[in-house]
């Protein structure tokens, strides 16, 4: 009999795991199912969770993800892959690329059926980056398109949407600077030395040979050749001036000579030949553009350029519900009630209080003694009483209150565990509540990492030797709790997440500042709002060990500096038990989470007030005892 609490998911994970193992030819290999991003090592792989709903999209990724893992565990050596791996990091990821390609193409050939399902997996993955709404070659990943091209071409299967866009993108480009040299793709795809010599190749057409590095091969024959010239000096008799050596050399020199002017007849020809090709390269350019040349790296960050990401691989942006099944959500907002119901009172006045300032300032207002309009019926008497007074009109005035946006960025690291993230949860909560009932938009963000002390960001750093000076070095979690355009009942259940255990981990302030930040510039409302409610300075060992100790301060105060130069969006910062005035200009220190509420709606109520006596005396409060 079937067990009440028993997943029906359990089954299916189950059969996957075992499939995977005869897929990967390798019964020892650990199987594990999780809600952060897939990932794979020499003997564990990571699988995407399917919740008890099991619906296709997360069946179809879960599987093509498993083929995927299946496929390099089996067909890909890490030697060899090392050997040749290039040194820049773009040449880098366009030599992966291509790998993970041959590796799922071979396995094609061999399983069709893998096929299918790594195309599912390709297809989510494209929707979930957005590629399908990429109009413009600069804002397509060029390793992703050169991935995606060798897959096409070595297995001749179609991409799913979004894929082929991108592909399609830079499909010219790649074609017009690699030439013939992919059509030897097909020839080489079972060897992977030989797979990764033309990658090789193929990256210094694209632009790319200043990353590759040293040429392994090259090293290895130099050795050879000198090995083979010190056994020549060895075998060489010395000179004794005698006649046999006088007439030895003698009889050399006849063929000596024909040699060397063979040699010098070959290079002339050669040199002749040689710049023939150019003259005939430059006579035959054609006129007009000059070729395509790739883009240039685009910087990490739009507030510092020398900001650095070690990798960006394993960074998500990601909705609440896709880290928690509906039942657990349902739960923790449950608990996440149990938890402030005796804060509940406090924050439902200061919420009225907020909804009543905003809704007196879109009451409507009437202009007078006008020429023309509306006839003012109240102003008739005078009329009456003078027939030669003119009649009077009105006009309704258009309110001051503009169509606005507001985005709440919560800090989701752990020192915000307990009541700090629980006041908070609620709190905007309770505010993207009242401001929907006043026809404000709200947008509800969070951030975090997914790992302690680096993830799988350190992970590659330390297996490519650990490089100087690496930037940011943690997998970044930038979680969607409510979008701006999403109800609020439809999201109400969301912000239990934040009572997760272990969601709550580093905090990266100014890459989830400047994230935030994009999201709302492009809105369509008028004016836009940007409340950051945070509990200190950013802080991540992983990263900080290795960069300078201010490394992701300096980042934070770049981005706000940023953002309040540009003035497209309106910010403004609370701390909680931290001074973060010495970040925002518009910021207020608490001291008690207590009045988290009451700070959050003052705030946000200061921004509506059209007295701007009343507005800058509640915006200079700059901590509340």
């Amino acid at each position: 009999m079937k067990k009440p609490n028993d997943n029906p998911a359990d089954p299916f994970k189950k059969a996957l795991a075992e499939a995977t193992k005869v897929l990967a030819d390798d019964p020892d290999l650990s199987i594990s199912y999780s809600v952060d991003p897939p990932g794979q090592t020499n003997d564990t792989v990571r699988l995407p969770q399917v919740s008890r709903r099991m619906t296709r999209d997360e069946v179809l990724l879960a599987r093509g993800t498993a083929d995927a893992y299946a496929l390099r565990h089996k067909f890909h050596d890490a030697g060899i892959n090392n050997k040749y791996l290039p040194q820049g990091q773009m040449a880098r990821d366009l030599y992966d690329a291509m790998e993970a390609a041959r590796v799922e193409a071979v396995g094609a050939r061999y399983m069709p059926g893998t096929a299918g399902n790594i195309d599912a997996k390709i297809g989510t993955e494209a929707r979930r980056k957005g590629y399908d709404q990429i109009r413009q070659a600069s804002d397509a990943p060029l390793s992703v398109a050169a991935g995606y091209l060798v897959r096409h071409l070595a297995t001749g299967r179609a991409l799913p949407p979004g894929a082929d866009n991108v592909m399609d993108l830079w499909r010219g480009f790649i074609e017009d600077s690699c030439g013939d040299r992919l059509d030897s793709i097909d020839d080489v795809l079972a060897d992977q030395q030989a797979f990764a010599k033309l990658a090789r190749d193929l990256i210094k057409d694209l632009g790319y040979g200043d990353q590759l590095g040293d040429d392994p091969d090259a090293t290895d024959d130099d050795m050879e050749d000198e090995a083979e010239d010190g056994g020549a000096d060895e075998d060489e008799p010395e000179s004794t001036g005698n006649d046999d050596s006088e007439e030895n050399d003698v009889d050399a020199d006849p063929e000596q000579s024909q040699d060397e002017t063979q040699d010098a007849s070959d290079a002339q020809i050669s040199m002749d030949e040689n710049a023939d090709a150019e003259n005939s390269e430059e006579t035959e350019m054609p006129e007009g553009e000059a070729p395509m040349e790739p883009p240039a790296p685009q910087p990490v960050s739009d507030a510092d350029p020398n900001y650095v990401v070690f990798h960006s691989e394993f960074d998500e942006e990601i909705g609440a519900e896709d880290l928690a099944e509906p039942a657990e959500l349902e739960r923790l907002r449950a608990y996440l009630d149990q938890q402030l119901e005796p804060l509940k009172g406090a924050v439902s006045r200061l919420a009225n209080k907020l909804q009543r300032r905003l809704q007196a300032q879109q009451n409507r207002s009437w202009e007078f003694d006008l020429e023309e309009g509306i006839l003012d019926a109240g102003r008739l008497a005078r009329v009456v009483a003078n027939p030669t007074t003119p009649l009077s009109f009105k006009v309704e005035k258009d309110t001051e209150f503009r169509d606005t946006c507001v985005t709440i960025l919560l800090d989701n690291s752990g020192s915000m565990r307990g009541r700090p993230i629980s006041i908070a949860a609620i709190c905007a909560d309770v505010l993207a509540r009242t401001l929907e009932r006043c026809q404000v938009k709200v947008e509800i963000l969070g951030f975090t990492t997914k790992a302690w002390k680096g993830g799988q960001s350190r992970e590659k750093w330390l297996a490519e030797g650990r490089p100087a000076q690496p930037g940011r070095l943690n997998d970044l979690r930038h979680i969607i709790y409510k979008s701006a355009d999403a109800p609020w009942r439809r999201t109400h259940d969301n912000l239990g997440l934040m009572m997760k255990e272990g969601l709550l981990k580093e905090n990266i302030d100014g890459e989830a500042l400047e994230w935030a930040h994009r999201r709302t510039t492009a809105r369509k409302e008028a004016r836009k709002i940007l409340m950051v409610i945070s509990d200190g300075a950013p802080v991540d060992d992983s990263t900080l060990s290795v960069n300078p100790a201010n490394y992701l301060e300096k980042h934070l105060r770049d981005v706000i500096a940023m953002v309040e130069k540009r003035k497209a969006v309106e910010l403004m910062a609370i701390g909680i038990g931290h001074d973060v005035t010495r970040y925002y200009e518009r910021a207020v220190t608490i001291t008690d989470v207590e009045q988290l509420a009451g700070a959050m709606t003052e705030q946000l109520a200061s921004l509506f007030d059209t007295d701007p006596r009343k507005r800058a005396r509640v915006l200079g409060m700059r901590k509340v005892a």
